[in-house]
């Protein structure tokens, strides 16, 4: 079993899709062993989004990302980095394939609803901006 990281971004909290999200993880045969509601503030956006910080997107994707709450979430499964990523779809909903989640409740490239890690390490550093050890299930 792997673990991976997921975000509901704020567009799609939003939007109220929040709920249809988690059904999908789970009838996708993922195990939520962690999950929060939270609105990140500007300055943990930032943290959470350092490696971007000197890409001409970052104080947008900043701004987005502390602009209202959102669901962050340890999801568990055989392949999970793939799986989460594979389910979320192309990170612009215009590209991703039908039945993605991006596809399905994404905005725009900016404000594409879902975030997911993009390999282990990636995953180890996300997991534990957002959770500790005891609150995995």
């Amino acid at each position: 079993m792997e673990r991976t990281f997921a975000i509901i971004k704020p567009n799609a909290f939003a939007d109220g899709n929040s709920g249809k999200i988690i059904s999908r993880i789970y009838d996708e045969g993922f195990k939520v062993v962690g999950l929060k509601k939270l609105y990140l503030s500007k300055v943990e956006a930032e943290g959470f989004y350092y490696v971007h910080k000197e890409r001409p997107f970052f104080a947008e994707l900043t701004d987005f990302m502390s602009s209202g709450p959102c669901v962050v979430m340890v999801l568990e499964a055989d392949n999970a980095i793939q799986k989460w990523r594979d389910l979320m779809g192309a990170t612009n909903p215009a590209d991703a394939t039908e039945g993605t989640l991006r596809r399905q409740f994404g905005a725009s490239l900016g404000e594409n609803a879902t975030h997911g890690s993009d390999a282990p390490d990636t995953a180890a550093f996300e997991m534990g901006y957002f959770f500790s050890g005891l609150e995995l299930l």
